[in-house]
């Protein structure tokens, strides 16, 4: 069995752009904001490829992302089919995820169940192998005090 902790945060930023939202997991969940990043911004896509990335003892998201980056690629799907790859070329298979997250905004209670159906699709496991939460943070970081949002996923990954 292997283990991958992974992390990523973007700032918060309000869209005067009709094209970009804000995405978590793959879904646009809100049009009138959208992260500060290169890609999308999808904290939960870029934290759950650094853990799987941990897991197998490969590069961080940006080793990859980034290239991908410069060539207009800006979907964080994209990014997560790249190391997912690599775990299918190492006989690997994900057993278990857990995803949690810290931001004032946006509150995820009514889009989790279509999260973890986009996740559980892209990563080929039920819904119920798949944990989210969420935590305001309470002002205490910036996160907290709404400027952005973390995430912060841990993986479990077996022989197929």
């Amino acid at each position: 069995m292997r283990i991958g902790i992974g992390q990523d945060s973007h700032r918060l930023m309000k869209t005067k752009h009709p094209h970009k939202g804000l995405v978590l997991a793959g879904i646009t969940i809100r049009d009138d904001w959208h992260f500060s990043a290169d890609s999308d911004g999808d904290v939960i896509i870029h934290s759950l490829c650094n853990a799987l990335s941990s897991a197998i003892a490969s590069g961080s998201l940006d080793s990859w992302a980034g290239k991908m980056n410069q060539q207009g690629v800006s979907d964080s799907k994209q990014f997560l089919k790249v190391v997912l790859e690599k775990i299918a070329q190492k006989n690997l298979k994900v057993i278990n995820v857990s995803i949690a997250l810290e931001g004032q905004e946006p509150k995820i209670e009514k889009y989790s169940n279509q999260m973890k159906n986009n996740l559980a699709e892209f990563l080929k496991i039920n819904t119920n192998q798949i944990g989210i939460t969420a935590t305001t943070g309470q002002d205490l970081t910036p996160f907290g005090q709404g400027l952005g949002v973390q995430a912060i996923s841990m993986v479990l990954l077996d022989d197929k």
